[in-house]
């Protein structure tokens, strides 16, 4: 296919008659490429998180080969290269302590390089947000593909989901009544197949959000991983990103503030995950969009949940897409979005969604009659929290969401690790548990422990659920009462930080008031005595300590917010 006239950034190393054009082309040929392929086609980047340490994107290099067969049918020329991938499940202490690490790897790759447009394989859950993030502070034409969920996992004749059943089973083990060989027996049942999360889990909820801000195509979050569909997505991809260079579609002409409250809106309507409210921040941040957190109250305040999905309900992501996926929950919401958006597809929001159907009304709820009545993520301030903190309405005990309690305080996770269990622990199910110190400066990188397992003692009773505080994050697959993300954390001085076992707290989820009964005086005398965690001894910790904003403001790091474009380096000889 003949390109168009309009010059492409990769022509200022392969469309040289030069010295250095004869280096960029004569190199790059030792890998069997024929000169056609130089021949002023738009090069189109394929950013790749495959990683066998990232058992979620373990079978990414397939999806980018069906990625390359698009691309090659639109008269591109695709050229795939490696980022750093983040696993949730192995990497530590949290992969969120590198998201914004990985985001420098993906904008310096594609700046650096002769790419004119790029497509980003994402799955597991920070994957998603760093590579959009480090595209956005690019602003090229770029289209985002998910490696889709895990097959339901099955265990004993009943579904078994991502996390939020380990979370559950772990409970049971502790309180006696689910035995150690059984909960072994469970781990092959849980993880079938390739794939992420089959909850609606952090990985489930952000390639909803790239589908929902329209940077992905229509069904990509929900397509199982391993279903051919999948594949035929990715291909569809690929031919659609030649396009999108040819277009001069860039991500600035869809991430838009109207993408972002639409993505808002969606979140509280399939009950996703809280982490998803950093991460927007974070992206809208780099595209230049300005969204703050009472963004996420206002918006999604009167968003009822439509999607019975673990962890909020009861089925997978498997009968997700079943039913219709997204575009069924985007169809359902209707004058809700802005449905002139524009979207990857070059249609709008409304376009892409207008025959959208549900096929199975167990799973996606209708406005008139949803699963839940509220969804969307409740932000709660108070003298406890100034600069806010959030909790998932849809996955908390309603008799909790007004509660008042005696604060029982672990100073940082070796300190809850030490003393949860202990007998002599002065707790009984009224308490509320605090957290500190695992913010992103506390422990570094503001790790999944916010859903803090209950004591044993709490767990023999029968209780299974109790209002949690910490300045961490939770695992999007968790559930419970848990406030989350306080602000400012406790290793930055915030009020967090002065709470001391016995002191009353007082949690309106309605109201969005989070209150410690503490005078003001007395806290300031605490005040006087809080001395500042020591810093990291260096490396990238230490310069992430350093830069790295609080929660309301996405966690990214400082120097990194902003888009910076793409011009053309100069040359490297």
């Amino acid at each position: 296919m003949k390109p168009k006239s309009r010059k492409l950034r990769s022509t200022a190393w392969f469309g040289k008659s030069d010295r250095d054009g004869f280096a960029h082309r004569s190199w790059m040929k030792n890998q069997g490429l024929p000169n056609h392929l130089f021949d002023g086609r738009p090069v189109i980047g394929i950013c790749n998180t495959w990683s066998e340490l990232t058992p979620c994107n373990s079978h990414l290099r397939k999806v980018a080969e069906h990625v390359k067969r698009g691309v090659y049918e639109m008269g591109g020329f695709p050229l795939e290269f490696p980022v750093m991938s983040l696993g949730e499940s192995n990497l530590r202490p949290t992969a969120m302590l590198f998201r914004n690490l990985a985001s420098m790897d993906v904008e310096e790759s594609i700046r650096g390089n002769p790419i004119d447009g790029v497509v980003l394989l994402a799955g597991c859950d920070k994957t998603t947000p760093s590579l959009l993030m480090g595209a956005a502070s690019c602003d090229l034409p770029t289209i985002v593909v998910s490696g889709g969920p895990m097959l339901n996992g099955r265990f004993r004749g009943e579904l078994m989901g991502s996390g939020t059943d380990m979370w559950r089973y772990s409970e049971d083990v502790r309180a006696g009544k689910m035995s150690r060989a059984e909960f072994e027996s469970a781990e092959a049942a849980m993880s079938r197949s390739a794939g992420s999360c089959m909850t609606m889990g952090t990985a489930s909820t952000m390639a909803s959000m790239v589908e929902a801000l329209g940077v992905a195509l229509p069904s990509n979050a929900a397509i199982p991983a391993v279903d051919a569909r999948r594949y035929s997505l990715a291909h569809i991809a690929g031919r659609r990103i030649v396009e999108m260079v040819r277009e001069d579609l860039r991500l600035s002409k869809i991430l838009t503030r109207s993408a972002f409250e639409n993505a808002i809106r969606i979140n509280g309507a399939i009950g996703g995950s809280t982490n998803a409210v950093v991460h927007l921040l974070a992206i809208a941040g780099r595209i230049g969009v300005e969204l703050t957190l009472d963004d996420w109250d206002r918006l999604g305040r009167d968003i009822p949940c439509l999607v019975n999905l673990m962890p909020s309900g009861e089925f997978l992501m498997e009968e997700f897409y079943y039913a219709g996926g997204l575009p069924a929950v985007m169809r359902e919401l209707g004058k809700r979005l802005d449905r002139k958006a524009l979207t990857v597809t070059g249609r709008s929001v409304g376009e892409n969604v207008a025959d959208a159907a549900c096929y199975d009304r167990r799973v996606i709820f209708p406005v008139a009659k949803p699963f839940k009545p509220h969804g969307g993520i409740a932000v709660l301030r108070g003298n406890l929290v100034p600069d806010g903190a959030v909790i998932k309405p849809s996955a908390a005990t309603p008799g909790l969401m007004r509660h008042r309690g005696r604060a029982v305080v672990f100073e940082d996770i070796e300190h809850y690790k030490a003393r949860v269990d202990d007998p002599k622990l002065d707790v009984d199910p009224s308490c509320v548990l605090v957290l500190k110190n695992c913010g992103p400066r506390g422990y570094p990188g503001m790790a999944e422990v916010g859903n803090m397992a209950l004591p044993v003692k709490i767990l023999k009773q029968g209780v299974r659920d109790m209002v949690r505080i910490s300045d961490a994050r939770m695992s999007g697959t968790a559930y419970g009462t848990v406030v989350l993300h306080s602000a400012p954390e406790a290793a930055a001085g915030g009020p967090l930080a002065l709470v001391r076992d016995g002191d009353m707290i007082e949690l309106d989820v309605a109201k969005r008031r989070l209150h410690l009964d503490v005078s003001a005086g007395e806290l300031e005398k605490r005040r006087a005595k809080w001395r500042p965690p020591g810093p990291p001894k260096g490396g990238y910790q230490r310069l992430y300590v350093n830069h790295v904003l609080q929660a309301d403001k996405g966690c990214d790091l400082d120097f990194l917010v902003g888009k910076r474009g793409a011009e053309i380096p100069r040359e490297s000889h």
